[in-house]
């Protein structure tokens, strides 16, 4: 009889008795041994294995294998590395002493570090955690959820994609903390992340009925159609110009409305000042541009962005250029 050694590595982020058939006949036929006492420790009990806890593993675990053939090992949530590895370098001096097998039980599935941005972030609000973010509320948030989304704009403008996925972690944290601060909200307005989550779900299954509900379509255009059809049913909108996020920068919005506009078959033509007010001058001059670079096929706020960016440079070289002279 060969000895053998079962490693049996689970996922902390699913519920304890979540394992695969392979894993539950293990535990059910066999010796288990593990570090500390925990919901899988006690799921395997109920479910008629025995568990026992030990300070020596790597003695109690080859005694056991010894003993009966089989033992397995119920890894705590960070896996034991230590613990496995000590175990690995002993078999590997004295390779008879037993078989080392190394099973899943479980595994995490897609997404599944967010449930701990959720916990670290609930750390963070609750009694004794991080008075700052305890302080804050969505307004005095405001200010950072914009700073972050234009950091992640920055990111994907310069092409660095390792930039773009801290960037982006940074958004998701405004994400989680607002959302663990609306939980302190009074009963009926408070909501979670769960609530966020559950609502972009049902949003995402109904606004693509083309992919969930089998609804044909042609091409691009036509399910861009369907999306906006399917908003204004949703929110019932008086305008089409409902919805549309009036904080963004001015070049922007104003192609937004154009857009909306020209995709509602609204032909309106921009707004011509009757005073001689310079800023409204300036403001439809702007205004005609913004038209032309639709035409064009151009994103207004992206040109006057690499401009103001070029001229950046053109002002760090004179002061480089200052500065060599100076010297």
């Amino acid at each position: 009889m060969t000895a053998r050694v079962v490693l049996l590595v689970t996922s902390p982020r699913l519920p304890a008795g979540l394992l695969t058939a392979a894993a539950w006949d293990v535990v059910r036929q066999h010796p288990v041994l593990t570090g500390a006492e925990s919901e899988l420790a006690t799921a395997v009990r109920v479910a008629g294995g025995t568990v026992t806890l030990t300070d020596e593993p790597v003695r109690d675990l080859l005694a056991t294998a010894g003993t009966d053939g089989t033992v397995v090992w119920l890894a705590g949530p960070t896996g034991d590395d230590r613990m496995a590895r000590e175990l690995g370098m002993r078999l590997a001096r004295e390779p008879g002493l037993a078989e080392l097998e190394l099973m899943y039980g479980s595994w995490d599935p897609p997404g599944a570090r967010l449930l701990d941005a959720v916990a670290v972030m609930d750390r963070l609000v609750s009694p004794g955690g991080d008075p700052w973010k305890r302080a804050q509320t969505h307004a005095t948030l405001a200010q950072f959820l914009l700073e972050e989304c234009y950091e992640a704009y920055d990111a994907i403008s310069a092409g660095d994609l390792d930039a773009l996925r801290e960037e982006l972690g940074d958004v998701l944290l405004q994400i989680v903390l607002h959302a663990r601060l609306a939980e302190e909200l009074p009963e009926d307005e408070r909501w979670s992340v769960d609530d966020v989550a559950g609502g972009l779900v049902e949003k995402m299954i109904r606004r693509n009925p083309h992919v969930f509900a089998d609804t044909p379509v042609g091409s691009i255009d036509e399910i861009i159609t369907n999306w906006e059809q399917i908003k204004k049913a949703e929110k019932a909108r008086d305008s089409v110009l409902d919805g549309i996020a009036l904080a963004q920068p001015a070049l922007s919005l104003a192609a937004k409305i154009l857009q909306r506009a020209g995709r509602a078959g609204l032909e309106v033509p921009p707004p011509v000042p009757t005073t001689v007010d310079a800023e409204a001058r300036l403001g439809a001059l702007l205004l005609d541009v913004v038209v032309q670079a639709r035409a064009d096929g151009l994103d207004a706020e992206a040109a006057l962005r690499r401009a103001a960016l070029a001229y950046a440079d053109a002002v760090r070289a004179v002061e480089t250029a200052a500065g060599s002279a100076s010297d």
